[in-house]
């Protein structure tokens, strides 16, 4: 295995014929510029906006869009950090590739085995998620039937090519932007009493204040509505690692990155701000339908349930075909540093690394098993103990960035085209602000709240780092014995 010196920029092969990075060569540019497009308009909305949201708005009431501006600020700039590097370097390995050049060996592969299995674990929770809405339509086909054949649909559509991947998220995502964009425009005309049709009196934004104040629960709850919200935000660093399957990757990436400020404050903050002005906080249908139910169906729209079940499934089904794709992506990544197995590097006659794509959608198959059968247990164990695995991501891709924006300008500075804002100073008050959440979900001591899964993920991530590091110096040793016996005598 080759090896390249560390903070190198430079990938460790020249660049082929048409400029597609060698990290890539096994993979073809089979993403269209609409599909990114798409993936990084609908991929920073999970399914956690639809179905989270509601216990966010009963713990801090309005307040909670202070909680949603606060984490979708984070976002942005964890983003443009990720966009500066990602559009001087696209890779499949996205910031754990940058890790490796930038922080260490054991940094790349921690963060990007811990990446792998975050989502597989991910894999497991949407997977049942769309089995118990499609039973609910067809009951005669068990849960666990609905799971496998969920997983089993998009794992033939990743094996397929990465065009039919791109297909499938592109109508997803569309479906989601569509939903929400329709949702904020019904809303905002029934808020100001003109919507056609509705006896919805107007309210204006008279809720956000009226019911205990805008604050009613104290200002805490601003924190504890952070906490509550931060994980619908994951998943918006995806288009940074499809780039790398795209013609044109370093475009893509910076348009993605500096169109995630709106994407993040329309949909999000926009949607919220719309339920807490059509319907006071306190009011016992937000939690009983949720949210985006209770809102429609203050406005009139008839079987809102089963429109969001819809919306909801298609934001299930997209977050199942992204996680999939973004686990095998990792695990080639990997592959090709070393760090994995060399089969998850071979890909087939398509440019898909089947081998990769076949591992992760086994352990995810795995993870729903246990879903069924030790929930409380085992399957309680590996949700809590990838829990936190996302803010640790960010706070990689942030000390990445602080070492790569010098090695950039060192080795390449022409391909500098995004900067991240005010650097060093505001990616080190990104760097406070993720770690203060981090410490506070320690003083959540619900069962399976913040501090368990703090805990049991520092704990995984502490035993995927001494791996690492006794890989390392096994390696080490292995390298000084090999020089020793062909030395001269």
């Amino acid at each position: 295995m080759t090896t390249r010196p560390p903070g190198s920029l430079a990938p460790d092969t020249a660049p082929p014929a048409g400029g597609q990075p060698p990290e890539q060569a096994g993979l073809r540019a089979g993403l269209k510029n609409r599909h990114l497009s798409m993936i990084a308009i609908g991929g920073v909305i999970g399914a956690g906006l639809f179905v989270g949201s509601a216990s966010g708005i009963a713990a801090a009431g309005p307040g909670i869009l202070v909680s949603y501006v606060l984490v979708g600020a984070l976002v942005v700039f964890v983003m443009r950090m990720l966009g500066e590097m990602a559009a001087a370097n696209p890779s499949s390995g996205s910031f754990s590739a940058y890790a490796d050049r930038a922080l260490g060996r054991w940094a790349g592969f921690s963060i990007g085995w811990l990446y792998w299995f975050f989502w597989v674990v991910v894999l497991a929770v949407e997977a049942t998620a769309g089995a118990v809405i499609l039973e609910g339509w067809v009951p005669a086909v068990p849960q666990w039937a609905w799971a496998l054949i969920v997983m089993v649909v998009l794992t033939a559509t990743n094996l397929a090519s990465v065009g039919s991947f791109g297909e499938f998220e592109f109508w997803f995502a569309g479906i989601k932007v569509v939903a929400i964009s329709g949702f904020i425009v019904l809303g905002g005309l029934a808020i100001f009493g003109v919507l056609p049709g509705s006896d919805h009196a107007a309210t204006g934004f008279g809720n956000l204040t009226e019911h205990g104040g805008f604050l009613p629960n104290g200002p805490g709850t601003i924190l504890t509505g952070i906490l509550l919200v931060v994980f619908s935000f994951m998943g918006s660093e995806i288009v940074t690692l499809a780039a790398g399957e795209a013609p044109d990757a370093r475009r893509a990436v910076a348009k993605a990155t500096r169109s995630v400020i709106w994407r993040v404050g329309v949909f999000y903050v926009g949607s919220i701000l719309v339920v807490v002005s059509l319907l006071p906080w306190n009011d016992p249908s937000i939690e009983k339908h949720g949210s985006y139910v209770a809102a429609l169906d203050s406005i009139g729209i008839p079987h809102a349930g089963q429109i969001m079940n819809v919306v909801v499934l298609t934001a299930v089904l997209s977050c199942l075909n992204s996680g999939l794709y973004t686990a095998s992506r990792m695990a080639f990544s990997l592959g090709q540093r070393g760090d994995a197995p060399q089969a998850f590097v071979r890909t087939n006659s398509r440019g898909v690394p089947q081998a990769a794509i076949l591992a992760s959608v086994a352990f995810g198959f795995v993870a729903v098993v246990f879903n069924y059968l030790w929930k409380d247990t085992v399957f309680q164990f590996l949700l809590n103990s990838s829990g936190a695995v996302a803010l640790f991501v960010w706070l990689v891709i942030c000390f990445s960035q602080l070492r790569m924006r010098g090695i950039i300008l060192r080795e390449s500075p022409e391909k500098l085209v995004v900067r991240m804002w005010l650097f060093p100073y505001l990616t080190w008050a990104t760097i406070a602000m993720i770690s203060f959440v981090l410490v506070y979900m320690l003083t959540d001591d619900s069962e399976g709240g913040g501090r368990s899964q703090v805990l049991l993920s520092v704990l995984v991530a502490a035993l995927v780092i001494g791996i690492s590091l006794v890989r390392d110096r096994i390696r080490a040793n292995g390298t000084n014995s090999n020089k020793d016996a062909v030395a001269p005598r």
